[in-house]
């Protein structure tokens, strides 16, 4: 059986995150036409597709990061497609890009607290709780995070963005970077924020990883929708394993 090429139908029965015949890009050069995705509240789901596919460009248009030409994106019944990242953050979204991700003159416990800029004083507990989820973090927190390695320095950046207690947590390219023998571990990692009630919706380049472990996934090509069903339909799907996932 085929992977499902239309969106909606694998949609959740209530999504939190809405996006509806999105167009989005950079200045005048549209990257996504007329893309489609939820993600349920709790839900975990991945974004994959080849390099160039618009996957990093539909997780900053969520963000506010990008020029929207049309479409609709709706949180938590909102619109929030012509508000900015200062304003979404509000809204109860976090985001961990690609690079760039930490302040590396700051240490670990700076890093974090900055995570919690938009209100009055930090949350101890929302820290004690970071350093729970990533006990290294707690034992290195006065570190300078840009000479910690290179998952590490990713934790760093999810510490940070949990600092908000976020409804949903968007990730771009986690895995990228880090040695193969980590990966497995951020995996698990993002997991379990997921398990502990946080929708995550995440781009990812390791995509049979991702979809073995997302409830559902997305399949972009040239900034269109290509396929969408469970992680477990598009990992066993041939043409899907063929086209995207080497077979």
């Amino acid at each position: 059986m085929s992977a499902n090429r239309d969106p909606m139908a694998v949609a959740p029965d209530s999504s939190i995150l809405e996006v509806r015949d999105l167009d989005a890009g950079y200045g005048d050069l549209q990257i996504l036409t007329d893309v489609d995705l939820d993600v349920g509240d709790g839900e975990y789901v991945t974004v994959v597709g080849p390099n160039g596919a618009g996957k990093s460009t539909v997780m900053k248009s969520v963000f506010g990061l990008t020029v929207h030409m049309g479409g609709s994106i709706v949180f938590q019944g909102a619109p929030i497609h012509e508000k900015k990242p200062e304003q979404i953050i509000h809204e109860g979204i976090s985001y961990v890009p690609q690079n760039n991700n930490i302040f590396s003159t700051l240490t670990v416990q700076e890093n974090l607290e900055m995570g919690a800029y938009i209100l009055d004083e930090v949350p101890k507990q929302r820290l004690e709780e970071v350093y729970e989820r990533f006990p290294v973090l707690e034992e290195r927190k006065t570190q300078r995070a840009g000479s910690m390695s290179g998952g590490q320095r990713q934790m760093v950046a999810m510490g940070r963005a949990l600092m908000l207690d976020p409804d949903l947590l968007l990730l771009d390219e986690p895995s990228a970077g880090l040695a193969p023998d980590l990966v497995d571990e951020m995996f698990d990692r993002i997991d379990k924020i997921n398990n502990d009630g946080t929708a995550i919706l995440m781009v990812e380049q390791n995509a049979k990883e991702a979809l073995r472990r997302c409830d559902r996934g997305y399949v972009l090509t040239q900034g269109q929708n290509s396929y969408t069903d469970t992680g477990e339909e598009l990992l066993a799907d041939k043409e899907v394993r063929q086209q995207f996932l080497g077979g």
